[in-house]
């Protein structure tokens, strides 16, 4: 559940340092060392127990962090996953959750109180929206909702007041590009915390801690897992604000399991491998599709404008594995296209090995309503779709296909 004693987590084992010259897919191999606690297991094992031995000196060892009391709290197995999402996203402290929505609403039960102000993109994931509008608005809490255009004027978005700021980079669905390090200037003057849903761009292509975000969340459950085998969220910052974070999900529950966590860790020995192939295999699609006669538009990091090139050239090192388009003929003709697709599951969610496509205004918009849709730029027959690992040309030639012949 927690990082290591570096990353400000209870203290408990250390993982063994590494050298600070590291990369990404060497630390995502050797991050969460402890062969000593594992009796020398290259592969850490599975906790899979509800609570601990104490020993006879507890208490002491308790207020030292040397030892784990319950794993609703604290886990070996789920420190392992933490530490290697703290390590990759270069946080100071990390928290593992039940799901992403699980970790999104502990971090705002913490940080809010009735009387407190939220600023939200108007194109979070539509689950976020969901969540602001019946659990956290109901409760006082005031929610300025703001549309991607006013978003390039972060400094005239954030009244008094405000203490949290909630964006995604790129959004979901439409992919736009914010400018991170420009809304944590404009969060920080009022007093507010940044909160950045990192899960689209993955920490292998973006940091938005190191652009001035305070705190990132993730649904773990897409590209940190990997294989659409696992549901599990992540929260990753400075060490005061996830310990406030901590003392709350301890209380709430929604602890991830310790063999998830497991499936987890497996998963992101190879995100650097997938996520390379993924990005270069979305931006060939994306560039292939631009122009095609049965679509009116293409979205994908940075083509929205020249203004949102330049703050992904900034802020990003790959564009991501998502892309979507829009079918002309609206919701009938995308559900055509969908259904001629071979290779490509039609599914929800995202970042799997296989390639998914779904029509956000069936899945992740579901409950928006058409204005809402439209204020979104989320056309009815816009498809998302996420591409996995399979070989380029084939995935082309099965998406040309589909549309070809619906």
């Amino acid at each position: 559940m927690s990082g290591s004693a570096g990353a400000g987590g209870p203290a408990r084992r250390k993982f063994e340092p590494l050298p600070e010259w590291a990369g990404p897919a060497t630390r995502l191999q050797h991050a969460a060392r402890m062969p000593d606690w594992n009796a020398g297991a290259v592969v850490p094992p599975i906790y899979q127990t509800s609570t601990y031995h104490f020993p006879s000196e507890f208490s002491e060892a308790r207020e030292r962090g040397e030892v784990h009391l319950y794993t609703r709290m604290t886990n070996p197995t789920v420190d392992v996953a933490a530490e290697l999402t703290r390590d990759l996203e270069g946080g100071e402290s990390a928290l593992l959750f039940a799901s992403g929505m699980g970790a999104l609403s502990t971090t705002l039960l913490t940080l809010l109180r009735p009387g407190d102000g939220v600023v939200a993109l108007e194109s979070l994931y539509g689950g976020t929206t969901t969540l602001l509008g019946t659990l956290i608005a109901p409760w006082g809490i005031r929610v300025d909702s703001v549309g991607d255009l006013a978003a390039e004027a972060p400094e005239e978005q954030v009244p008094e007041g405000t203490r949290v700021v909630i964006l995604e980079s790129p959004t979901n669905p439409c992919l736009h590009v914010h400018d991170i390090a420009r809304w944590a200037v404009a969060a920080h003057q009022h007093g507010a915390v940044l909160l950045v849903d990192n899960t689209f761009a993955t920490p292998i292509n973006q940091n938005p801690l190191a652009h001035g975000a305070d705190l990132v969340v993730h649904s773990a459950t897409k590209y940190l897992g990997g294989h659409s085998d696992l549901v599990a969220g992540a929260v990753v910052g400075k060490r005061d604000l996830v310990q406030r974070i901590e003392a709350t999900h301890s209380v709430v529950g929604a602890s991830l399991d310790p063999f998830a966590a497991f499936l987890l860790a497996r998963g992101m020995r190879t995100l650097a491998l997938r996520v390379a192939h993924q990005n270069a295999s979305a931006r060939a699609l994306a560039e292939a599709l631009r122009g095609h006669p049965r679509l009116h538009s293409v979205h994908y990091p940075g083509s929205a404008s020249e203004a949102e090139e330049q703050i992904a050239r900034r802020q990003m090192r790959g564009r991501g594995g998502v892309l979507s388009f829009a079918v002309r003929g609206g919701t009938d003709a995308a559900r055509r296209v969908l259904r001629r697709l071979r290779l490509v599951h039609v599914a929800a969610s995202l970042g799997g090995v296989e390639s998914l496509a779904s029509l956000p205004l069936e899945t992740s918009h579901r409950h928006a309503t058409p204005e809402q849709l439209a204020r979104c730029g989320i056309d009815p027959g816009l498809i998302r779709l996420s591409v996995g690992v399979e070989g380029p040309d084939d995935l082309k030639r099965d998406v040309f296909e589909a549309l070809d012949a619906s």
